[in-house]
């Protein structure tokens, strides 16, 4: 497993003249609102704040990067489907979020689409993962909130995913860390690919 010796944000970009130009390997995360990416950034990173970890959904409004042991960035898009935002906003963050995964002149290693376990196979979930296809990206899947399941729907609630996504799942919990070490180790096979 990687060991995170910096962490640090680097800007909050709201179009593709403000990407990082500098070329280095780069990590999405991607998932609906209130799903946890910056919560699971924050985690996988050892740290509380490195992202924003908003009280209301909807909170990253920009694509927002980090540079990770000044070998890597992640990158942590905007949140997909939340109602409570007007539709002009939802369009824009679309926008953002297909302008960023269809760049030219990105190191896009691959994505992480971040989706809740409770929940798997909602429509948004289900068209960003279409999407990933369509581009060619590599994605995995981390089924977040892991620990939200009674232990007796884990296992369902995985195959689910599985035929659902047809990528690999990994059970993440950020809360508790769950599938940290198994996630790491795929981002450490994305950057090497």
């Amino acid at each position: 497993m990687i060991t995170i010796k910096s962490s640090e944000f680097i800007v909050g970009a709201v179009d593709k003249q403000q990407f990082p130009t500098t070329p280095l390997p780069e990590i999405a995360f991607a998932g609906r609102s209130n799903v946890g990416k910056s919560s699971t950034l924050n985690c996988l990173v050892n740290r509380k704040s490195l992202a924003h970890v908003g009280a209301t959904p909807g909170k990253t409004r920009e694509i927002n990067f980090f540079l990770i042991n000044e070998a890597f960035r992640f990158v942590d898009l905007p949140g997909f489907g939340y109602a409570k935002v007007s539709k002009t906003d939802k369009e824009r963050w679309q926008r953002y979020i297909e302008d960023y995964l269809t760049a030219p002149n990105r190191d896009l290693k691959g994505v992480i689409h971040v989706v809740d376990a409770r929940h798997p196979g909602l429509e948004n979930d289900l068209l960003m993962a279409e999407f990933l296809k369509k581009t060619g990206i590599s994605y995995i899947v981390a089924a977040n909130k892991i620990d939200k399941l009674k232990k007796n729907d884990v296992a369902r609630q995985l195959r689910t995913m599985e035929q659902a996504f047809s990528a690999d799942i990994i059970p993440f919990s950020a809360e508790k860390k769950t599938g940290r070490p198994e996630l790491w180790q795929t981002i450490e096979k994305m950057l090497n690919s």
